[in-house]
């Protein structure tokens, strides 16, 4: 039975994966859930310690559907040569090795481009494939570090904080496959495959964006704000009489409706806050003024009266609550695949939306070397050949 693709979009690619942990999975993921032909190839057991957390975790499960799964031992001869026969036929080659590991195996992008000269071969790295960070491990929170994340997150005083989410992971991911999308758009043309390089330090300090660009022209180094938006006020979070709320009541017309809606048409009229600089000035004793009028009610009311009026509030939901929300109800971003035991597995599906080529959860995430003889069968390896490589222990 043919492997059931997520999407018609990318089903005319095929991907090599050999890429651990998440920022590779994550960009391989973007091109499996919109029908790339994606083969995650991993050593077989007993060859390596298994990179990305217990298989059957949250985690491995979120990261590895619409996959299929072979083994590949590329330290023995015929593994090698078995991988490079599977690259004649790719589109993309996928890795996150560190810059030597890849020359030492003799699967680097020079190497691989005289077998296929049309393959794009896309690389994510922590620092970048050259420079005098090259060779260091990366790391997620490291990343978060160095491009100055966790200096603009957290409480002022209280010292650095990391984001709670894996920022420079999930980026460098998505921008790897973004880079992946426009090389073989560009491959229409020229008829000639490249290489992909995108790094958790760069895809970090590019997610910094504004603070990066007050910074870069204005010489500006953004600090700490809390939950205090750094440029726009008021916007940040207040209690209610039975909670938080995030409000963004940002621009004069909104900070207009924002007063008379909250019954204090009094701060329109003081002159700490007429101008968005003298709120800015005194952003400590306008977010107290505030309060004392968003103590009156609840969350729910506030957010009903806020959005009716125009005004941008919403609520601070734990994760269980967003899942339980209507509108992510109605999104259907939560999505349930089969899994071979005829269990459904839930899983957040993508957060774009094509009319005529969607994506879908189609498979679950592989047993390790799950599809290896039946991909080596796509690729043209004879039944004796792949019991040759059975035999040497390369699969």
């Amino acid at each position: 039975m043919p492997f059931p693709r997520a999407s018609k979009a990318l089903a005319r690619f095929t991907v090599l994966d050999l890429s651990r942990v998440r920022a590779g999975p994550t960009c391989v993921r973007q091109l499996a859930d919109w029908g790339a032909n994606v083969i995650k190839i991993e050593a077989p057991p007993g060859t390596e310690e298994q990179m990305g957390g217990p298989r059957a975790g949250p985690d491995f499960q979120n990261l590895h559907r619409n996959k299929r799964s072979m083994t590949l031992n590329l330290k023995v001869p015929e593994g090698l040569a078995a991988f490079k026969r599977l690259v004649r036929r790719a589109d993309v080659v996928v890795e996150n090795f560190r810059p030597g590991v890849k020359k030492r195996l003799g699967i680097d992008y020079e190497t691989l481009a005289k077998i296929n000269p049309r393959l794009v071969y896309a690389s994510i790295s922590g620092f970048g494939q050259d420079g005098p960070y090259a060779e260091r491990p990366g790391f997620d929170q490291i990343a978060q570090g160095m491009g100055g994340l966790m200096s603009v997150t957290g409480l002022p005083g209280h010292g650095p904080l990391r984001a709670g989410i894996p920022v420079a992971d999930l980026s460098a991911g998505l921008l790897a496959a973004l880079g992946i999308l426009v090389a073989l758009l560009e491959r229409e043309k020229s008829g000639r495959g490249q290489r992909v390089e995108t790094s958790l330090l760069e895809a970090q300090i590019f997610m910094l964006d504004f603070q990066a660009a007050r910074y870069l022209i204005d010489g500006e180094v953004a600090k700490q704000a809390g939950n205090n938006h750094p440029t726009n006020i008021p916007c940040g979070v207040y209690r209610t009489h039975d909670g938080w709320v995030n409000i963004a009541a940002v621009g004069h017309v909104i900070w207009e409706r924002f007063c008379r809606t909250i019954g204090a048409p009094a701060l329109l009229q003081n002159e700490d806050y007429r101008t968005a600089a003298a709120r800015s000035k005194n952003r400590d004793a306008l977010n107290a003024e505030i309060e004392t009028y968003l103590k009156s009610r609840t969350s729910a009311d506030w957010i009903e009266r806020l959005n009716k009026a125009g005004v941008p509030c919403g609520p601070i939901y734990s994760i269980d609550e967003v899942f339980a929300d209507p509108q992510v109800r109605h999104l259907g971003i939560a999505q349930g695949v089969r899994c071979r035991d005829r269990s459904e597995l839930r899983l957040v599906g993508q957060p774009v939306k094509l009319s005529r080529t969607p994506s879908r959860l189609a498979a679950p995430p592989p047993d390790v070397g799950e599809h290896t003889d039946a991909v080596l069968k796509e690729f043209g390896f004879s039944a004796r050949a792949i019991a040759a490589l059975h035999k040497a222990k390369a699969v």
